[in-house]
C-alpha cells in the first residue's frame, strides 16, 4: 500500500498488506479476540485443564495461568495483542484472575458483535459496558468487607485460591503459611504492603520443608 507525494510513491504497509474497513474490520478484529479468550477458556474453573506448551527450542511449560498461556503464544494481531496486554495488566495489578478477565472480555466482545448486527453503534455499546461496569464496581463495594492483618484464616484461603493452577497445589499448606507470616511482617499500620519488601531466595536441591 502506497500514498502519493510529488508524484513518487511512499510505502507506508509492507507489500501484501491489505486493508480492512467498517463492519468487517470489526469482524476482525473481534474474532481475533474471541479465539485468543477460547485459548484460556478451558483452564477456568475446578475442573479447568492444563495447557502443554512448547516453545521453539523445544522447552515445554505446563500451566493453566492465563497470562502464563499467553505469554507464550506468538501472536501478532492487533486486537488479540490487546487480549493479552488485559491479563498482563491483572497479572501486574491484582496478581491473580488473569484467565478470568480475558474470557470476560471476549465473552463482551462476542455480546458486542451480537449487538452490531443489530445495528447498535458502536459508541452506543461502549456506554452501557461503561455504565454496567459502574454499577459492578458499585455492588462490589456493598458486599466487600475489611480484612484485617490479622485475620489469617482468611488470609490463607485467598493464598491458597491465588496458588491454585501455578504447579504447587502438593506443598500448598506450607507455602501458604510461609506467604501469609511473610506479608503479616511487612504490613503497615494502615493495611498496605510493599512488595518491595518481599525477596525470594532459590536454593538448588533444597526443599520447602
Amino acid at each position: 500500500m502506497s500514498a502519493q507525494l510529488g508524484g513518487q510513491p511512499i510505502l507506508i504497509l509492507k507489500e501484501g498488506s491489505s486493508r480492512t474497513r467498517g463492519r468487517d474490520a470489526q469482524g476482525m478484529n473481534i474474532a481475533a479476540a474471541k479465539a485468543v479468550a477460547s485459548a484460556v477458556r478451558t483452564t477456568l474453573g475446578p475442573k479447568g485443564m492444563d495447557k502443554m506448551l512448547v516453545d521453539t527450542i523445544g522447552d515445554v511449560v505446563i500451566t493453566n495461568d492465563g497470562v502464563t498461556i499467553l505469554k507464550e503464544m506468538d501472536i501478532e494481531h492487533p486486537a488479540a495483542k490487546m487480549m493479552v496486554e488485559i491479563a498482563k495488566t491483572q497479572d501486574d495489578e491484582v496478581g491473580d484472575g488473569t484467565t478470568t478477565a480475558v474470557v470476560v472480555g471476549g465473552e463482551l466482545l462476542k455480546k458486542a458483535e451480537d449487538l452490531l448486527e443489530q445495528d447498535v453503534h458502536p459508541t452506543v455499546i461502549a456506554q452501557g459496558y461503561r455504565q454496567a461496569a459502574n454499577k459492578a464496581q458499585e455492588i462490589l463495594r456493598d458486599i466487600a468487607f475489611d480484612i484485617q492483618p490479622g485475620d489469617t484464616a482468611i488470609l490463607t484461603k485467598i493464598a491458597e485460591t491465588a496458588m491454585t493452577g501455578k504447579g504447587a497445589e502438593s506443598s500448598k499448606e506450607k507455602l501458604c503459611e510461609l506467604i501469609v507470616k511473610a506479608i503479616t511482617m511487612v504490613t503497615d499500620e494502615d493495611g498496605t504492603v510493599d512488595t518491595e519488601n518481599v525477596k525470594i531466595e532459590k536454593k538448588v536441591g533444597g526443599s520447602i520443608d
